[in-house]
């Protein structure tokens, strides 16, 4: 991992956060085995992922640790809950609960855990804030719906994924980042970085 990660300063989840539970009502079921920009989900893959990892940065941010925060995004035993039930109303409820716990001073200071990794607890909340901008891109790719993203969270999404090194990408999941278009806009770029394609459709 790259030593200039910016860690210190807190950052707002809370745009991004209303943002995804925004496009929830926009997810019919029938679409669950549809593809993603993310090639090892499918769209109830993501939702399952979007579960767990709201809960998980959450208990991150509290300082819980646990299962939730001791799972790594390639442990066969990572708690993905089901897309069952009233979930759009459980994810909008964990959407809130994480933005609320990374808006406590607290949350930023000192080291956490995410991943099954220890880490400094700003750097924790910058992965958590970058989780629901491209996850919540894919989503919304997949179901054919518009996401935009505020200024600020690019640029700190766009902070963090260029100083990632490759040990540290594949650590945290990432494919290969791919070539950034000529013109593209920040929220392309955090795309491109992430290892999607910035135009593609289902």
């Amino acid at each position: 991992m790259s030593d200039h990660l910016p860690t210190a300063a807190a950052v707002d989840l809370t745009p991004l956060a209303r943002r995804v539970a925004g496009l929830l009502d926009g997810v019919a079921e029938e679409c669950f085995a549809a593809p993603t920009p993310c090639a090892r989900y499918r769209v109830a893959d993501l939702l399952r992922h979007l579960l767990g990892l709201t809960v998980a940065f959450r208990d991150a941010a509290r300082k819980a640790f646990g299962p939730t925060t001791q799972a790594g995004p390639a442990d066969p035993d990572a708690p993905f809950p089901a897309v069952t039930g009233d979930w759009r109303g459980r994810l909008r409820y964990q959407l809130d609960e994480l933005a609320a716990a990374w808006r406590e001073p607290g949350a930023w200071q000192g080291e956490t855990q995410a991943g099954g990794v220890t880490l400094p607890a700003g750097l924790a909340g910058r992965f958590a804030l970058n989780e629901l901008l491209l996850h919540g891109w894919d989503l919304a790719r997949a179901t054919g719906q518009p996401f935009e993203c505020d200024e600020e969270s690019a640029g700190v999404a766009l902070a963090l994924l260029s100083g990632l090194d490759e040990a540290a990408r594949a650590r945290a999941g990432f494919g290969p980042a791919l070539g950034i278009p000529a013109g593209a806009t920040p929220l392309d770029r955090v795309v491109a970085l992430g290892g999607r394609r910035p135009g593609w459709t289902p």
